[in-house]
C-alpha cells in the first residue's frame, strides 16, 4: 500500500541471501580472540632451540594502542598506563635513582676510546679515518652493554658555533619568582597523614569565537595560521610549563599527563601532579609561560607551481629558474633576529586537589586514560559539513607549516632543511603534524616524568608477570622460564612457506589463553581464606 512501510522479508534458510548474512570465519576468529584477550593481528617470530634443534613459530602481539586496530592490545596498554598513573600519583617515599659507581672495565674502555678519538682527529687518510670511526662505534656499543647511560662526546669537532639567544624574559610576560629546586619529588604532608596531589587542565589560546560543535562562528576571521603553529609547538610549550612550575614551587614536581584534542581540534593537556600546589600558583605559572620559536620566517610561500630541484653534484636543492642553491638552514637560523612565533596558553585553567586512595582519584585516573585507545580522528569526529570544513581549513594550514628543522615544507619557503637529500620531496613531510587524522597533535599522547613511579612501562609489565607467576607457584603450578641463551629469535620472511597462517596462530594463542585463565582462576580461589566454620549455625 502506498505510504506504508514495507515489512522486512526474511530470505529462505538455504538461499544465497541468507548465507551472505552469516558471519565469516575470520570474523568469528577475531571476535573469539577479542573475547579472550588475544592479539588479533600478531606478527610471527621463528624461535630456534640451539640444544634440541627445535623450531617453532610464535605469535608476538602487535602492541597497538588503538582499539580500532587491535582491541586486546589497546586495552592491555591502557590498563598498564592506569597502573603507572596510580602508583606514582600519591607516593609517600622517594624513588631511589642513586647512580652506581663506574666500574673499572668502563673506565678502561673509555680511556681506550679517548686514544681512538685522538688518533681519529690526527689521521688524514679517509680510509683509515672510516676504520677508526667504526672501531669507536664498536667501543661505544660495548660501553652500553656494560651498563653505561648518557651521551658520549662527539668524535667530530663542531663546524659552526651554536647560535645563542637571549634568555631575558619578554616584556609582555609577567615575571615569576624563582627558587632553588630541591631534589625531593614528594609534596607537602598535612596533619601528619594527608598528602594531597593535583589534577590540572591547560588549553591553547583562543583563535576566534567557536560554536558548540567546535566549528568557528566566522571562518574568515578565525586565525588558522596561529592555531596550526600552536599545535605544532604545543609540546615545547608544555615542557617550558613544567620547568617554570618546578622553579616556582622549589621541588622536582612529577607528572603523568595526556594530550587530547578539544572539539575545536586544538590540543589541551590533562595532568596528574604529585604534591599540592596552590591554585594561584598554577594560574600564575600558566600566564607567565611562553615558548619562542627561533626559526626563519615562514609567512609567505615562495614556491607554489614550480618546486625546487635537487642538484646531485652540489647536494642541495636549487631554484628551478636560476639554479642557485636555496638558503642553508644554519645560515637562515643565524640571520633570525626575532622569533617567528610565540606560543602561549589560553585563559582557561582548571586545577583541583585530589586525595590519594579516594574514589575521586580513581575517577580522574579513568578520565586521564579515557581516550588513549582512540586515534585523534576518533576523538574529534567531523559529523557535520561545518566541522569537516573547519578540519579541512586547519589541515590546509598545517600542510604549509614546518614541523621541525628537517621538515620538507621548508623548501616551499626557499630554505634547505637539515638532512635534505635526493629522496626529499618539496612540501611533502611524513610527520604526524601534517596528517589529516592528527590535525597537528604531537606524537606522544602520554607524557610521564622520569621520577614519576620509579619504573618504566617494561618494569610495570614485569611486576604484573611476577605477580601471576607467584600466584600460580603458590598452588603448585610452575612456569619455568626458558633459558634465553639457548634460544635464537628470527623474524620470518614474507615468502616463508613454513610459516603457519595467522588464523592458526591466533587460534593456538586462544587455546593457551583459556588454559592460563583456568590456572589463574584456580590460584585466586586457593588464595582466598576458607570460611569460618565456627561461626556457621548448625542445621537443625
Amino acid at each position: 500500500m502506498t505510504g506504508t512501510k514495507e515489512a522486512a522479508v526474511t530470505p529462505p534458510a538455504n538461499s544465497r541471501a541468507a548465507r551472505m548474512r552469516e558471519p565469516l570465519a575470520s570474523d568469528v576468529v577475531k571476535a573469539t580472540a577479542e573475547k579472550h584477550g588475544v592479539c588479533v593481528r600478531p606478527f610471527t617470530i621463528e624461535v630456534g632451540d640451539t640444544e634440541t634443534g627445535e623450531l617453532r613459530y610464535v605469535p608476538v602481539p602487535c602492541g597497538s594502542t588503538v582499539e580500532s586496530v587491535c582491541l586486546p592490545c589497546a586495552r592491555k596498554a591502557k590498563a598498564l598506563r592506569q597502573v603507572q598513573c596510580r602508583e606514582g600519583w600519591h607516593m609517600t617515599e622517594e624513588p631511589d635513582f642513586t647512580s652506581e659507581s663506574p666500574t673499572e672495565a668502563q673506565t678502561e674502555l673509555l680511556a681506550f676510546r679517548a686514544d681512538l678519538v685522538a688518533a681519529y682527529r690526527e689521521v688524514s687518510d679517509q680510509a683509515e679515518a672510516d676504520e677508526l670511526r667504526e672501531e669507536i662505534q664498536g667501543v661505544d656499543d660495548e660501553l652500553r652493554q656494560l651498563g653505561m647511560r648518557g651521551r658520549l662526546p662527539s668524535i667530530d669537532l663542531p663546524i659552526k658555533k651554536a647560535v645563542k639567544r637571549s634568555t631575558k624574559r619578554r616584556q609582555d610576560a609577567p615575571n615569576l619568582p624563582r627558587r632553588k629546586v630541591a631534589k625531593t619529588t614528594l609534596g607537602r604532608e598535612y596533619a601528619g597523614r594527608f598528602r594531597p596531589s593535583m589534577f590540572v587542565t591547560l588549553t591553547c589560546d583562543t583563535y576566534g569565537p567557536v560554536r558548540s560543535d567546535g566549528a568557528p562562528v566566522d571562518p574568515s576571521t578565525y586565525d588558522y595560521r596561529r592555531a596550526a603553529r600552536d599545535a605544532v609547538h604545543f609540546s615545547a610549550l608544555v615542557d617550558r610549563w613544567w620547568q617554570n612550575l618546578r622553579r616556582v614551587v622549589g621541588w622536582d614536581a612529577q607528572y603523568f599527563a595526556t594530550v587530547e584534542p578539544q572539539r575545536r581540534a586544538a590540543p589541551h593537556l590533562h595532568a596528574a601532579i604529585r604534591g599540592s600546589v596552590p591554585h594561584d600558583v598554577i594560574r600564575q605559572v600558566t600566564e607567565a609561560t611562553y615558548h619562542q620559536v627561533w626559526w626563519p620566517e615562514h609567512d609567505q610561500v615562495v614556491y607554489v607551481d614550480r618546486m625546487p630541484l635537487w642538484d646531485g653534484d652540489r647536494r642541495v636543492f636549487v631554484d628551478p629558474d636560476t639554479r642557485e642553491p636555496l638558503t642553508d638552514w644554519d645560515d637562515a637560523v643565524e640571520a633570525v633576529e626575532n622569533p617567528a612565533h610565540v606560543v602561549t596558553f589560553g585563559r582557561q585553567v582548571h586545577s583541583k586537589g585530589i586525595l590519594g586512595g579516594s574514589e575521586e582519584a580513581g575517577r580522574h585516573i579513568g578520565y586521564l586514560t579515557k581516550y588513549l585507545t582512540k586515534s585523534t580522528g576518533q576523538v574529534v569526529e567531523a559529523d557535520t559539513t561545518r566541522q569537516r570544513d573547519h578540519h579541512d581549513r586547519l589541515h590546509a594550514e598545517l600542510s604549509v607549516t614546518p614541523c621541525s628543522p628537517r621538515c620538507a615544507v621548508w623548501l616551499l619557503y626557499g630554505i634547505n632543511p637539515k638532512g635534505a637529500n635526493g629522496k626529499t620531496t618539496p612540501g611533502q613531510c611524513k610527520g604526524r603534524a601534517h596528517r589529516r587524522t592528527t590535525l597537528g597533535l604531537p606524537g606522544r599522547r602520554v607524557l610521564v616524568s622520569r621520577k614519576w613511579s620509579g619504573k618504566t612501562l617494561v618494569d610495570h609489565k614485569a611486576d604484573r608477570k611476577a605477580f601471576v607467576i607467584e600466584a600460580l607457584a603458590a598452588v603448585g603450578i610452575e612456569k619455568p622460564a626458558p633459558d634465553p641463551a639457548r634460544l635464537v629469535w628470527r623474524k620470518v620472511d614474507s615468502g616463508d612457506v613454513n610459516v603457519p597462517p595467522r588464523d592458526h596462530l591466533v587460534m593456538h594463542a586462544i587455546s593457551e589463553r583459556i588454559t592460563w585463565k583456568a590456572e589463574y582462576d584456580k590460584a585466586l580461589l586457593a588464595a582466598q581464606s576458607p570460611p569460618d566454620l565456627s561461626a556457621t549455625p548448625l542445621a537443625a
